[in-house]
């Protein structure tokens, strides 16, 4: 029971039901936690824009290019197109399925959204918002998107200054800072129990038992957006390779049973890479870009998910979107997969940068952090075989799937692994160059 006791994730659901038991039974007297909950969510709100300023520079600035060619083109538009995909099917299904109606509670909005709608801006005025004339400003306020452009901008300029000298003292300095910024959070989630207990106890006192399908019917969307996704990968795989899909589950079976008990794609990462070689028959370099590049920006369970979620705090809060509203959600949702939130438990910092780019409120967030392990599974589980449908699509563009170990009619040991690398090594990668 201690042991069990030490998971953050289970001290954080027991604090859920408590919360939602302790609001039903009390009804609107759980007002008075109300500022408890805000305070926490203050606390994560203040670590949003050092978080994503640090970790996008990184991210950028750290890029390497060299012997990429063809294969990063082919692993991007794979991984792009996966997840812009995701990102449409996850506002099909919550625009059908509304998961966050039924849960309507007058918060705190933005004043910004009681006012008439203006007439909509032009493309030229919608675009010239990305970039601010004051990065400063646009942290002050919290301006999400032109603090990812300058970012994005500044991590370029940071790569192509690190690549010409070498100096690598300022891209160190930001990523001291980001996993500085990183173990805030967790001290911050520290006290998430406390904090979740109190949102939604406030949230059941004032909504009800709502609170409760709302959380089953957030839950189903995404199972139903992982499963459609999923297929349609298989799918692809099979239309684009021809290879055998039935061989699939059993060849998935060890990273998946890895990735939903571990909830880390990080974690979950070696024993991707090695499947991929031994039992998919990727070549190892196909295999260490594509992977690589997947754990942190092929995450289609991660926009799948970010994207509901936008839907669902806008359902919850009674708020009607815009389709530019929209359209920005999703794209900030494909946007975090550039590893911007990496940290396990991040999903409220995650959530938080979604309601405030688009101007939600924020009360049923409580609920989403409170479900976070069962969404977590299913993104993860999405991301880790996401990642390798994707790399069996790049090594088939490059003739870089041995389909005998992919039969099973051949074994791969680590011992003809690394043989085959060196033979690469010595001059066999020229001749794949020309072959693509």
């Amino acid at each position: 029971m201690t042991k069990a006791l030490s998971n953050p994730a289970i001290r954080i659901a027991l604090a859920a039901v408590a919360g939602i038991v302790f609001g039903l039974v009390v009804g609107e007297w759980a007002e008075n936690l109300k500022f408890v909950g805000d305070l926490f969510i203050r606390l994560i709100q203040m670590s949003i824009v050092p978080l994503v300023l640090s970790s996008v520079i990184v991210a950028t600035g750290a890029m390497t290019g060299k012997g990429a060619g063809r294969l990063a083109l082919r692993t991007f538009s794979w991984m792009i197109g996966f997840s812009v995909a995701a990102a449409l099917l996850a506002w099909g299904l919550a625009s059908l399925l509304r998961p966050g109606v039924g849960m309507v509670f007058e918060g705190e909005l933005d004043p910004a959204l009681a006012e008439p709608a203006p007439e909509p801006a032009g493309w030229q005025e919608t675009v010239l918002g990305f970039v601010s004339t004051n990065v400063v400003e646009a942290m002050a306020t919290g301006s999400m998107v032109p603090i990812i452009v300058f970012a994005l901008l500044f991590g370029a300029a940071l790569n192509a200054y690190v690549g010409r000298t070498g100096k690598r003292t300022v891209l160190d300095f930001f990523d001291e800072l980001q996993q500085i910024v990183l173990t805030m959070i967790r001290f911050v989630m520290v006290v998430a129990p406390i904090g979740v207990f109190c949102l939604l106890a406030d949230l059941a006192g004032r909504v009800g038992f709502a609170v409760v399908t709302s959380a089953l019917a957030y839950l189903g969307t995404t199972l139903i957006g992982v499963v459609i996704i999923l297929l349609a990968m298989v799918a692809t795989v099979t239309a684009v390779t021809r290879l055998n899909p039935t061989r699939l589950p059993g060849k998935l079976a060890e990273q998946t049973v890895l990735a939903v008990t571990t909830t880390s794609s990080a974690v979950t990462f070696p024993t991707v890479l090695r499947s991929a070689v031994e039992k998919f028959g990727i070549s190892r370099p196909v295999a260490n870009f594509t992977l690589s590049i997947g754990m942190t920006m092929g995450s289609c369970g991660a926009v799948l998910n970010y994207t509901i979620v936008v839907l669902f705090l806008a359902q919850a809060g009674d708020v009607s979107l815009t389709p530019g509203q929209i359209v920005l959600g999703m794209a900030l949702a494909v946007l975090l997969n550039m590893g911007t939130i990496t940290v396990p438990g991040g999903f409220p910092v995650v959530a938080m940068f979604l309601a405030t780019s688009v101007g939600l409120p924020t009360e049923a967030i409580g609920l989403l952090i409170a479900v976070d392990w069962f969404t977590g599974v299913l993104r993860t589980f999405l991301n880790v075989n996401g990642d390798t449908m994707v790399a069996l699509l790049v090594a088939h563009a490059g003739d870089d799937i041995d389909r005998d170990v992919y039969a099973g009619r051949k074994a791969v040991t680590p011992e003809t692994a690394v043989a085959a690398d060196r033979a690469v090594a010595d001059g066999d990668l020229e001749d794949a160059e020309r072959r693509d």
